[in-house]
């Protein structure tokens, strides 16, 4: 999964994005290079970010989507907003990535379930404008997992499919580097939620505490670190912002883990 922040403000890139048609071609671009999926937001959801306005998103997004949708381009919205998300997926979208886990806008769970969209349900607590109050575990690992399978009950409920379901930990939101480098850990205890899981890692602060001090488009080889133990542990797909060298990364790591598996006997 390819990055698009379409953001004045994103952390990742600076929001050299930030004009839709720079955003559309590197999305293209990114889905050349191997991206199997582009994920398109216009809300940063950084820590500390302000809630955006509904018309400002939908201004920022739908010409992205647009474009990307009639290049072919299989798309995911990063939105927890049901307006969007019902406007996204009826111009192409086929996922929406929620960072709330259904937990910010009530709607949002019927708007998936009338769509037929598949759903991304992140781990997350809290506001991006306050989200490290909420860090505090006693287990991470466990909490993750009972809370995603509250999300997950959440989906149902409102006629989401269990099939259109992935689940995200959410590294780095309401979490420490250390809770974000826990949640990476035990990212192989989610196979006991039985949903394809999606890790993002990519450029992310937590990735700091073990490289030091270092602006995000500096974090590409702790990137690659993590991105290769989320796919050992078991993910399905990964959320990158350097599409062509995380291929490569992904590819090798994969090799490894089907390796891996056979010597042991299993199949995952």
């Amino acid at each position: 999964m390819g990055v698009v922040n379409v953001t004045p403000d994103s952390f990742s890139d600076g929001g050299v994005r930030f004009d839709p048609g720079r955003a559309a071609e590197d999305g293209l671009r990114m889905a050349s290079e191997g991206a199997d999926i582009i994920d398109v937001g216009g809300e940063s959801t950084r820590p500390g970010a302000e809630a955006l306005p509904l018309a400002e998103e939908l201004r920022r997004v739908l010409p992205v989507v647009d474009r990307l949708a009639a290049g072919g381009v299989t798309l995911s919205i990063d939105t927890y907003k049901a307006a969007v998300a019902r406007e996204a997926v009826a111009r192409g979208a086929s996922i929406v990535n929620d960072v709330s886990g259904f937990l910010f806008d009530r709607e949002l769970p019927a708007a998936v379930a009338e769509t037929g969209a598949a759903v991304v349900l992140m781990h997350n607590r809290g506001r991006s404008r306050d989200m490290y109050k909420e860090a505090v575990y006693q287990n991470v690992s466990e909490e993750v997992r009972r809370e995603l399978n509250e999300a997950i009950s959440r989906a149902l409920d409102a006629g989401v499919s269990r099939e259109a379901i992935i689940v995200d930990p959410g590294l780095g939101f309401a979490k420490r580097a250390e809770h974000s480098f826990a949640a990476l850990a035990a990212l192989d205890a989610l196979r006991t939620v039985d949903r394809p899981i999606l890790c993002g890692p990519s450029r992310k602060s937590f990735l700091t505490a073990a490289i030091g001090k270092r602006e995000p488009t500096g974090r590409e080889w702790a990137t690659a670190a993590a991105v290769t133990a989320s796919v050992l542990l078991g993910a399905h797909i990964v959320r990158v912002h350097r599409v062509a060298e995380m291929v490569d990364v992904v590819r090798v790591a994969d090799r490894i883990r089907q390796h891996a598996h056979a010597r042991d006997g299993t199949v995952r």
